[in-house]
């Protein structure tokens, strides 16, 4: 029974590392604005509005070569209005350091404030919640090992 319980938790744990290392060609993106659809502002509401595949953005005349390869989403405060803008990315890196729990804050005079969060782990990053399922598989697979062992 315990030769099963092992090669059950092997697999997962080898799955869980070979998807660390897989890399997509692609990923999908919410793309509104809150100033056209009231439902892209926080919290989000998805239900009415298609995922984007970013890998069929068209090039921007000022990046020539340049795919999307990340989600984007900026929330921004201008003159007391909160505006939420999502889209593909073409530049950038995902959060900050590495690190898509943080996101790149700037502040200026006239009260504006803009928040820009960068992803790129899974389709949809870009909505309201940034809870990385990756992590969640771990914490489970050390879970289920500290309970077979």
């Amino acid at each position: 029974m315990r030769s099963v319980a092992s090669f059950g938790l092997l697999a997962v744990l080898s799955l869980e590392l070979f998807s660390l290392f897989v890399s997509v060609d692609g990923i999908k993106c919410w793309v509104c604005r809150s100033d056209n659809d009231p439902k892209c502002a926080d919290p989000f509401d998805n239900s009415t509005l298609p995922i984007t595949d970013c890998k069929e953005q068209p090039y921007l005349d000022h990046i020539p070569n340049v795919k999307s390869t990340m989600c984007r989403k900026v929330r921004q405060k201008v003159n007391g209005e909160w505006r939420y803008i999502r889209s593909c990315a073409y530049l950038g890196e995902p959060g900050i350091g590495g690190d898509e729990r943080y996101c790149l804050m700037r502040t200026g005079s006239f009260n504006i404030f803009i928040e820009y969060c960068t992803c790129n782990t899974k389709d949809g990053c870009n909505s309201s919640s940034s809870i990385m399922p990756t992590l969640f598989v771990v914490a489970a697979s050390i879970l289920f090992a500290k309970i077979l062992f």
